[in-house]
């Protein structure tokens, strides 16, 4: 049996408050037995404050021991985030506090003068996964490159991918992760809410039925244990949706936040449920790749005529 716990929280620039609060999720969590917790994209630094496209300079976050609160500017929430290496101190000290647990958290990766939205999960033993999100909504290609991959690795949990918020539209960048042989699937999200015609209550809101409806359907789809993070609150022009949630092989949503800030905590039995979702039909295993490569060609095809 593994508990597994969904972050839904707002983390903005100051990493000294990141970290204050990671610290605070990570000492309840272990206090609730979990062994892996999700935390959001942008965990580490924040996230964009608009998407329209807007571009400003990602200072590089050099502080030792990991608290820098570089990245703020004016009203503390103008810049881009600050840059972090992924053997930096930072990313260090997230391991530190990870101990025991598997932790993902969200962060502005620095690869030279190049940034990248990444997640990365970590333990006491270090760095376990690195993914860079793939698919960039609306005006995030302005600040970021986008990655080109996705795959899976060990944790002492299980095979397990990652994928960043507008990653999971796609049903192939979940797929990918399944066919590598991941059981456990985090996807740490900063989804906003709809900027038009806003619902007044988030719950109705068009774009946290989208977010829900992408958590069950690639879960479902994959048959794997989907562990979802969100941030919450509000940042620059962004309405955050919250509802972290985890959903089992067969789609139930087995434990949420809702629209609210919070920890979504859910125990399983992993091989069990892994067994009993793809007993009869094994979505992985009656696949027939050979029917699709037509589509594929034609959707190169008109993208190509674009």
């Amino acid at each position: 049996m593994i508990t597994v716990a969904a972050v839904a929280a707002d983390f903005g620039r100051d990493l000294t408050d990141a970290f204050a609060r990671i610290a605070s999720i990570l000492d309840a969590a272990r206090a609730r037995g979990a062994g892996l917790v999700v935390l959001p994209e942008a965990a580490l630094g924040g996230y964009l404050t608009t998407l329209d496209g807007a571009t400003a300079s990602a200072p590089h976050a050099t502080s030792t021991d990991g608290t820098s609160t570089d990245g703020t500017s004016g009203d503390g929430t103008s810049s881009l985030p600050p840059a972090l290496d992924l053997d930096g101190p930072q990313v260090r000290r997230l391991a530190a506090l990870a101990g025991d647990l598997v932790v993902t958290a969200g962060l502005c990766e620095a690869d030279g003068d190049l940034r990248y939205n990444t997640a990365v999960a970590v333990s006491g033993d270090g760095l376990l996964g690195v993914h860079r999100k793939v698919h960039q909504p609306l005006g995030e290609g302005a600040s970021y490159r986008a990655g080109d991959s996705f795959a899976a690795f060990d944790t002492p949990l299980g095979r397990m991918g990652m994928l960043i918020c507008y990653d999971k539209a796609f049903p192939e960048a979940a797929r990918a992760l399944a066919l590598d042989g991941a059981e456990i699937v985090a996807c740490l999200s900063a989804w906003p809410a709809a900027r038009t015609f806003r619902a007044p209550d988030l719950a109705d809101d068009r774009w946290t039925h989208r977010f829900d409806l992408f958590d069950r359907a690639r879960a479902l789809e994959n048959q794997v244990l989907w562990v979802s993070a969100n941030q919450s609150g509000s940042f620059g022009s962004l309405r955050f949706v919250a509802s972290a949630k985890v959903v089992d092989a067969g789609g139930a949503v087995l434990a949420t936040t809702g629209t609210r800030p919070g920890v979504a905590y859910a125990t399983v039995d992993l091989p069990a449920m892994l067994s009993s979702a793809r007993a009869g039909m094994y979505h992985l295993r009656d696949r027939r790749p050979d029917a699709y490569l037509g589509v594929a060609r034609q959707g190169n095809a008109r993208r190509g005529s674009a």
